[in-house]
């Protein structure tokens, strides 16, 4: 009897040890994962509708763009990034906000656009994602870039309305070695390359993979900083959690 009570402590001892390291070796990789590979994104503003919403979040692929490494090299999926990528990334104007926008030039690429149609090294794209919530929006800066002068455009900011005829090669804007052209999907109102220039290749963070959840919230949430604010909207989204939230985004793959 007390070798079989033994051989039973023992295994318990055995069965405990196994699963604290299973655990471990669990939290080990989530914490991997949550640090290096995926980061958590709120849509703030209308700018990718109807791609992305405001209120949904996306979990960022922040590895697939980033520099190869030679000791993680064979195990990830490393990429350039490509024309018609939508990525997060740091903005060029505004100090620490994230933006989130479509790429419609990579370094090489002449980009101009007609009329509100972007021409890509000469052709016409075809982009079933573009919204136009705004069509009687008379902004022949933003549909006629760049043949009319920055100077007439509103919100331009002023560095780049200095050095965007840098890269204006007849018709067209060239888009230079580590940069990127970004534009949003609800055309008439984004607030893209066209107003703040290109994208620098090291502030970009990563591709956003799929909506984990989705809440409807107001498009001006993002700038209600006060403690009393996050307050107030924690407490609206407990009480409207269940009827405010866009079940049917839920792991919506982002493209």
């Amino acid at each position: 009897m007390a070798k079989e009570e033994g051989k039973k402590q023992e295994k318990q001892q055995e069965s405990t040890v196994e699963f604290l390291a299973s655990l471990a070796a669990v939290l080990v990789t989530g914490l991997f994962i949550i640090t290096f590979v995926l980061q958590a994104f709120e849509i703030p503003t209308g700018s990718m509708e109807k791609t992305l919403l405001v209120g949904d979040h996306v979990f960022v692929n922040r590895v697939q763009f980033a520099p190869r490494t030679k000791w993680l090299g064979p195990l990830m999926p490393y990429r350039q990034i490509h024309d018609g990528d939508i990525v997060v990334f740091l903005s060029p104007e505004q100090q620490g906000l994230y933006v989130v926008k479509r790429i419609l030039g990579v370094p090489g690429d002449r980009i101009h656009l007609r009329n509100g149609v972007v021409y890509r090294n000469g052709q016409p794209l075809t982009e079933p994602y573009v919204i136009h919530s705004a069509p009687d929006l008379y902004n022949p800066y933003a549909k006629n870039f760049p043949s009319v002068p920055a100077s007439e455009g509103s919100d331009v900011i002023p560095d780049w309305q200095l050095t965007m005829k840098d890269h204006i090669q007849g018709d067209d804007i060239v888009v230079p070695e580590n940069s990127y052209f970004a534009m949003g999907d609800n055309r008439d109102i984004s607030y893209d390359s066209r107003y703040w220039g290109f994208v620098p290749a090291e502030n970009v963070i990563g591709r956003p993979m799929f909506i984990y959840w989705s809440f409807e919230e107001s498009e001006d949430q993002y700038k209600q900083t006060e403690i009393s604010q996050r307050v107030e909207f924690v407490l609206h989204i407990i009480i409207h959690f269940f009827d405010q939230t866009r079940w049917k985004r839920t792991l919506r793959m982002v493209r």
